[in-house]
């Protein structure tokens, strides 16, 4: 499995999950789209993690600048 993330993008990941866990724990969001967008945090977080998302394969994405990775 290669790398094709950049840390740009990981960072960007991270944040958008840590804003749906704030907003969860805050309240605004609850229910269905609770579930839903945290699912979607946890997947971004996993993605961030491991520096692949399965997703970008198909249209040839690759916003890792080390290719030697």
């Amino acid at each position: 499995m290669q790398k094709n993330m950049g840390s740009t993008d990981k960072m960007i990941r991270v944040i958008i999950a840590v804003v749906i866990a704030a907003l969860y724990f805050m309240k605004v969001i609850s229910g269905t789209v609770a579930i839903v967008l945290g699912i979607l945090g946890i997947v971004f977080l996993l993605t961030s993690f491991i520096s692949f998302c399965p997703l970008y394969l198909p249209f040839g994405i690759n916003t890792n600048k080390k290719q030697g990775e």
